[in-house]
């Protein structure tokens, strides 16, 4: 079966009829400007961000052994890029001395990787890359932990995934290029990274993509 965004379920695009926009009696919703998440309890979330500005350089979930990065990306207005984002990442992190392979999933292609830590004594740490394209942009996420190898560990994470909607704008920006996050309002940035827990141990940062013109 092949998965189809916006039919078979997100992540949505802010003009998609079944996006999730509000509450609805549900999971909180969460907006970090040009993205939403429902974030059921228990689910911690950590960002980092400058003080000043606000901007948001890392998002992480996480849900006790388990966590998830998350980015939206400029596309193409003609084609999806993950098929290609896909090949940059491989040569990423082959070259930082990891491993990968590709699988499919419930979103279509993913990789399955090892890689880097971060630290003197970092070794090869599993990941989960996975996907998928929206009109003008595409989401990435980078799972980690238990739920790297164990699809059952990280169901709430795919949840938060699935219910994510994108705000991309209009503004032209270059395709690859990270489209920009905020903190969420009522959010101190002096306590430098918890939105709604503190002592989170974060996860590994994820390879990064070039930006592809």
């Amino acid at each position: 079966m092949v998965f189809v965004r916006g039919v078979d379920g997100g992540p949505w695009d802010e003009s998609d009829l079944g996006a999730p926009l509000a509450a609805s009696g549900g999971d909180p919703v969460v907006s970090f400007g040009a993205l939403r998440l429902r974030v059921p309890e228990g689910v911690e979330l950590q960002v980092q961000a400058d003080k000043s500005t606000g901007r948001i350089s890392q998002l992480t979930l996480r849900d006790g052994d388990s966590g998830m990065q998350l980015q939206p990306y400029a596309s193409r207005k003609s084609s999806g890029m993950w098929v290609e984002v896909m090949e940059s990442l491989k040569s990423s992190i082959n070259t930082a001395g990891g491993l990968v392979e590709e699988a499919q999933g419930t979103y279509g292609t993913e990789l399955l990787a090892q890689i880097q830590a971060v630290g003197e004594n970092g070794g090869l740490q599993p990941a989960r890359f996975v996907g998928v394209d929206g009109p003008r942009w595409f989401l990435r996420a980078v799972f980690m932990g238990a739920a790297a190898r164990d699809i059952g560990a990280g169901v709430r994470l795919a949840q938060i995934f699935e219910s994510a909607v994108v705000f991309r704008g209009d503004k032209a920006m270059a395709p690859g290029a990270p489209i920009i996050l905020n903190l969420p309002e009522n959010t101190n940035t002096d306590q430098a990274v918890p939105v709604k827990s503190a002592g989170l141990n974060p996860f590994v940062r994820g390879p990064e993509i070039t930006e592809i013109r």
